[in-house]
């Protein structure tokens, strides 16, 4: 199910629809279903995976929900705000089929974290929080088919990081196949309760660990 940010409009073309079929969910059935699982929206890691997330409306509102947790919590220390912050950004995954889409659920996505680190810390905003938060996103909102697990015009599989929270500051990453989580799990969610990949035995790569600012700093 995908959302326009433009809320009134359900629809960007009549060709998108033709092809896609493209329909943009209204922001009041957002939160209707998102206030149905509310205490998980409102869990800083709890995992969400939207498989057509569109340009962004269920992420950015289960985003906005998690953040606000993290200002309540941790607004008057700005290292743990942007530790937790990038915690809630890490645990939401989206894909979708149409390129610009996935682009612009990213840049949504951003700018909701970025307006609200702004907002708190004003000139000591750290480049490295940004940046860190921008390769999250790189590696969580892809450009795929949920439904054949791939790229649509190269043909790779999907692959999703795995993000987990290591002695305070540190960040471990492993990535696994889409299309083996949904096999094994028979159904479109990535991670089990207990935060791990579910049922499965290896992952593609594993990473070492990484201070949560030094996200995509060689890359």
């Amino acid at each position: 199910m995908t959302e326009n940010k433009h809320p009134d409009n359900q629809v960007k073309s009549k060709k998108r629809v033709s092809d896609h079929g493209e329909v943009f969910t209204n922001q009041r059935e957002v939160n209707a279903m998102l206030d149905l699982v509310k205490h998980e929206t409102e869990r800083i890691d709890s995992r969400f995976l939207e498989p057509a997330c569109g340009n962004g409306n269920f992420l950015a509102e289960v985003l906005r929900r998690k953040l606000h947790v993290v200002d309540q919590r941790y607004g008057k220390s700005q290292i743990e705000w942007e530790r937790y912050a990038v915690i809630a950004v890490s645990s939401i995954y989206g894909v979708d089929i149409l390129e610009d889409n996935a682009q612009e659920c990213r840049e949504r996505l951003f700018e909701i974290f970025d307006e609200r680190y702004t907002a708190l810390f004003k000139d000591k905003c750290k480049e490295e929080s940004r940046r860190s938060i921008k390769f999250l996103l790189g590696r969580n909102v892809l450009w795929g088919d949920a439904l054949d697990f791939t790229n649509p015009v190269t043909k790779r599989p999907i692959v999703f990081s795995e993000w987990s929270a290591v002695n305070g500051s540190m960040l471990k990453r492993r990535d696994y196949m889409f299309k083996f989580l949904v096999e094994k799990t028979h159904q479109l969610s990535l991670f089990n309760d207990e935060g791990n990949a579910a049922a499965i035995d290896e992952p593609v790569k594993d990473f070492p660990l990484i201070h949560f600012l030094k996200l995509g700093e060689d890359e």
